[in-house]
């Protein structure tokens, strides 16, 4: 899901890829924990998405 998200990030297809970039951001949670690097990972993914979107209150929310 994360390299699709990313494909999509490429392609300027910001809501698809903010839509899997959040699927992945709670699957590491809940799999890893919050502090994994891997989910540490998926959050600056999430908020570089939120960024080129112009949702700077999301992003710095992450």
């Amino acid at each position: 899901m994360a390299n699709l998200a990313s494909t999509y990030w490429n392609q300027g297809r910001w809501k698809e890829a903010e839509g899997l970039d959040i699927a992945v951001m709670e699957a590491t949670k809940r799999l890893l924990g919050e502090e994994h690097p891997n989910t540490l990972t998926s959050m600056a993914n999430l908020a570089s998405t939120y960024q080129n979107q112009g949702q700077w209150k999301e992003a710095e929310g992450l």
